[in-house]
Parts: C-alpha cells; sequence; structure tokens
C-alpha cells in the first residue's frame, strides 16, 4: 500500500515472530544445557561424598581393629609362655590356693599383702616394715598371706616377675619362702632391669638362703613348675580392683594408702587386737 512520500509501510510481522522464536528456543536450550550440568554436578557431588563417606567408614573400622588389638593385649606379660596345669606351692591356702601364708594360724590378726618382685614400692615397703612384720610373725601375733603378681612384666615388658614369683613358690616348696623373699627384695634390679628373668640369676641369690641352692630347687626354678600358677595368682589380683602393688590390707583394712601408717603403727594396731 502506497503510504505516500518519505513512508515506508511496517516490516511484515512474520518476521518478529521468527526471531521471537528463535530467542524463546535459545533461551529454553540454555536453560537445559543448565539444568543439565546441575544434574551432572549434583552426582559428582554424590559420587564424592560416598568416597568419603566409604573411607571415613574404612579408617574407623581400621581404628577399631588397632584399639581392639591394643585392647586384647593390655595386661599380658610381655613373652610368657603357654600355661601348664596350675601347681600350688606347698601349704598355699585360701581361694584357689594362691595364698602363702606365713605366721601362726591362730594369730588374731592377718596381714595380706599383694607384691610384685620388680616393685620398686613394693621394695620400699618390705624394708620399712620387714622387721616388725618377722618380729610379730615369731610372736604368733600376726599371721601374713603373701600374694605374688606380675603387673611390671606387664607394664615395662619382660619375665622377671614371673619367674622371681616362680622361684619364690619353689622356695616355698623348700619350705625357705620367708628368707629368700628377702633375698629377692633386697637385691631387686632397676624396675626396667628384668634381671630376674634370667633363671641363672635366681638361682645365684638362693645360694644366699642356707639350704636353698639344691637340685630340686634349680629343676623348679628352670622348668617354671609354677608358672601358671603365678598367673592365676596374678589374674586374681587384677579381678581384685586393687590400684596397685603393694595393696597391704590388715584384716580387710588398706593400710599402705593410710598415710599415718608407720611400723610403729602396725605393731600397735596388732597386739591391741591380740589383747
Amino acid at each position: 500500500m502506497d503510504l505516500g512520500p518519505g513512508r515506508r509501510a511496517a516490516p511484515p510481522r512474520f518476521v518478529l515472530r521468527g526471531v521471537s522464536e528463535k530467542n524463546r528456543e535459545g533461551k529454553r536450550t540454555a536453560r537445559q544445557k543448565l539444568a543439565a550440568e546441575r544434574e551432572k554436578q549434583k552426582s559428582k557431588d554424590k559420587r564424592r561424598r560416598a568416597l568419603i563417606v566409604g573411607a571415613s567408614v574404612v579408617c574407623v573400622l581400621g581404628l577399631a581393629a588397632v584399639i581392639g588389638v591394643v585392647a586384647a593385649n593390655a595386661g599380658k606379660d610381655d613373652g610368657s609362655e603357654s600355661a601348664g596345669p596350675i601347681v600350688a606351692p606347698s601349704g598355699a591356702q585360701g581361694k584357689d590356693s594362691l595364698a602363702i601364708p606365713v605366721g601362726e594360724e591362730s594369730a588374731k590378726s592377718t596381714l595380706v599383702i599383694w607384691e610384685d618382685f620388680r616393685c620398686p614400692a613394693c621394695k620400699a615397703f618390705e624394708l620399712a616394715y620387714r622387721d616388725t612384720i618377722h618380729e610379730l610373725t615369731e610372736a604368733g601375733q600376726l599371721k601374713v598371706e603373701y600374694h605374688l603378681a606380675t603387673i611390671i612384666d606387664g607394664n615395662m615388658g619382660g619375665t622377671g616377675s614371673r619367674k622371681s614369683a616362680n622361684a619364690a613358690a619353689c622356695a616355698q616348696d623348700a619350705g625357705r619362702f620367708t628368707p629368700y623373699h628377702d633375698v629377692l627384695f633386697t637385691n631387686q634390679p632397676a624396675e626396667t632391669d628384668d634381671a630376674f628373668a634370667d633363671e641363672s640369676k635366681l638361682i645365684d641369690l638362693a645360694g644366699k638362703v642356707d639350704g636353698l641352692d639344691t637340685a630340686l630347687f634349680q629343676e623348679c626354678v628352670e622348668g617354671g613348675k609354677h608358672n601358671s600358677w603365678v598367673e592365676k595368682s596374678n589374674e586374681a589380683f587384677r579381678a581384685g580392683g586393687f590400684s596397685g602393688t603393694p595393696t597391704v590390707l590388715l584384716d580387710g583394712k588398706n593400710i599402705y594408702q593410710d598415710r599415718s601408717m608407720t611400723p610403729a603403727k602396725l605393731k600397735q594396731l596388732v597386739q591391741d587386737a591380740n589383747k
């Protein structure tokens, strides 16, 4: 249609519609690509989380396995030999025959002592109270029940606690427990020195006790005759819930934890009980 000079007709509408359709199609394609990228990223994130969780589970299981091994070995004597038949020393008394008695059965006071021959604190107690305990047992006023433990073997490694306890049990068989017990503590090596793991050392020390160093004693020590009994005694110590060695109970009361306790006070308590 002629609009007159200087005027032009408007572009056909179908051209505008074509451009609009192309724009919409382009936007739709862009949205689809963006959605596809998002889905792809979600899949990657999901796989990454799965890998992280899986790795965490493996680490936790690995840590649990390590803890299990540590727990399984806690308290075990390093290098301990397989247990044989339990052979209690001669004259052992109490539950499972785990107590070595010293003193008169008729004594009115009983002192229960849990000791480890490698334990420095046990040596300190023995050196401080030994003379008083001997005096009271010889007077028939006190009965002592010795229980042997091997906690230093478990804590420091080695077998000296067990082997020296076995040797002391062998001395009990020979009727020489008390003097050999004292010799072991007097000649106790440093806590980190497992010298008592050497049977020849234990036999040499037996030479300090009259009548103890015999072929029978040597065979008992070298053969570990009472090893299983010692291990049974240590199990009883651990099951007893005691805080450590020495544990010293006078008529059931823990006197080692009494800071006011002295050899003189112990003597007075026992004498008072015997009045």
